[in-house]
């Protein structure tokens, strides 16, 4: 879609669809005000029958606007006229890209940046609403015959007054980039596991490379990884018949001797849990299992897109964890980069050993901070529901941080602890840990595993297993945690120059 400013006054707009607020106790926006006074009332007339409460999130299409160049009015509930909260500003944006979804509407002027929302500005707003308006009207139509979308939008103009423009045409640049940067993970996710390989992922970002001149991008072999020691990596990518791929991707646009952000993804393009088969019902949404991996690359075109002053690493390890007469068998002991013996317990806690390798290799960089994001537990889902991404870390400046980053994007974590009492959960009696802990506690003793490989920097966790996906009819990439990392890496561009 195609997004704009407009500070035109609204009688002489021309469009299929405004969007106006309305508050509860038929209270209306400024600009619901500026529309009922052109249309003869007829806004108040709807509200004041009842057919809209202005409870959030409720919506009402008026299709006949006599005398105007805008055909239709969407009513937009906005909840009590007071301040909005970042979630309800959120849950207001989408019930009204949701209403308009299905109608023949390709122009929309949307005037919901006027409302008040707590501790957030105008350029805030206007990100947000690009984020959340492109979110929704993402389908996934790239293997179908027909790749006609559900949606016809193709220009949204925010309505905003002169004197803010400079902060919207800023939201505009960031909301873009956030929403290209979720596409991006978003499509990589939905491709199926016969598509997303390995290769496929490293050929995706030496193209982002070729795109952006501020990416370089490097790609080691499994060749190389063995000369590296990458046991505990190379080890899931045994029993597959594809290649693994470490995917490198250097971001140098701040300070030349400034300490790198280093992001490392989970690319595991598809798991069947290996000799500890999963399964078969549901397995199919196992080809969502690199979606830490895309949400890398997502968040690397978003800071290029935006020319963030940083330095950013990408790291993703990306392999298919297979049964084959090769692959890793419970029982195994593998020996890591970093030295580390590890027993395999169960072939189906792959994730980790993927990233104790990356993890060691982020060394080499010097990082001021490494974030890892991984769909690494079900039993992240199982604690925390598809709301927040767990977060774990060993230094809790960083977790706030990402907490707060997370909160300004609507894109939530919740932090759980990680207490050295659980690290016993991981005792082998034959090597120095083992990959597994038991069911009690997984996701916090799978993040006790990768703390004993981030013990020489700054460290923090995102399990996204609950929220890289949706499932049931609604199933697709969410294009998570691209918000929050954006975010993240946005307020260090202000806080590093504090």
């Amino acid at each position: 879609m195609n997004y704009s400013i407009e500070t035109a006054p609204l009688e002489e707009l021309q469009c299929d669809c405004i969007i106006v607020g309305v508050y509860q106790d038929q209270q209306l926006s400024p600009s619901a005000i500026a529309l009922n006074n052109s249309t003869n009332g007829l806004i108040g007339n709807i509200v004041n029958r009842g057919d809209l409460s202005g409870k959030n999130g409720e919506t009402v299409l008026i299709n006949a606007i006599p005398n105007s160049k805008i055909e239709r009015i969407l009513l937009v509930g906005l909840g009590e006229n007071a301040a909005l909260s970042g979630k309800d500003y959120k849950k207001a944006l989408l019930a009204a890209v949701n209403s308009l979804k299905k109608p023949q509407i390709k122009t929309v002027v949307c005037c919901l940046a006027e409302c008040e929302v707590t501790a957030r500005d105008w350029q805030w707003k206007a990100s947000h609403i690009i984020e959340v308006f492109n979110d929704a009207v993402y389908q996934f139509t790239e293997l179908k015959s027909d790749k006609e979308t559900e949606s016809k939008i193709e220009k949204i103009s925010i309505t905003a007054p002169e004197t803010e423009r400079i902060a919207v045409e800023s939201g505009l640049l960031q909301g873009k980039a956030i929403a290209e940067g979720m596409n991006l993970a978003k499509q990589l996710g939905d491709l199926p596991g016969n598509l997303c390989t390995p290769s496929y992922l490293a050929e995706q970002a030496i193209k982002l490379g070729q795109t952006y001149s501020s990416i370089e991008v490097n790609i080691l072999e499994e060749a190389g990884m063995a000369d590296l020691g990458m046991g505990a990596l190379l080890s899931v990518s045994r029993g597959s018949r594809q290649p693994a791929k470490f995917i490198i991707l250097d971001y140098q646009c701040g300070e030349k001797n400034a300490k790198p952000i280093v992001l490392v993804g989970k690319g595991l393009t598809f798991d069947a849990g290996g000799i500890s088969l999963k399964q078969a019902p549901g397995m199919d949404e196992m080809k969502y299992d690199m979606c830490g991996g895309a949400a890398v690359l997502g968040t690397l075109l978003a800071a290029a897109q935006m020319q963030l002053p940083l330095n950013i690493i990408g790291l993703i390890p990306s392999s298919e964890n297979m049964p084959d007469g090769d692959a890793n068998k419970p029982g195994d002991i593998l020996t890591s980069m970093s030295g580390q013996t590890i027993e395999v317990l169960n072939t189906d806690a792959e994730g980790r050993l993927l990233l104790c390798d990356t993890l060691t290799y982020a060394e080499r960089y010097n990082p001021d901070v490494v974030i890892d994001l991984a769909t690494l537990t079900g039993a992240c889902l199982v604690a925390l529901g598809r709301i927040p991404s767990g977060l774990l870390g060993n230094d809790d400046a960083l977790c706030n941080d990402l907490t707060a980053a997370g909160e300004c994007a609507n894109d939530t974590v919740w932090r759980l602890p990680l207490w050295e009492e659980y690290q016993e959960q991981l005792k082998s009696n034959f090597a120095d840990l083992a990959n597994v802990g038991g069911k009690d506690g997984g996701t916090i003793t799978a993040a006790c595993f990768l703390s004993k490989f981030a013990e020489k920097f700054r460290w923090a966790h995102l399990d996204i297993a609950g929220t890289a996906w949706r499932t049931g009819q609604t199933k697709g990439s969410t294009g998570r945690p691209v918000p929050l990392l954006s975010q993240y890496l946005i307020n260090r561009t202000l806080t590093d120059k504090s």
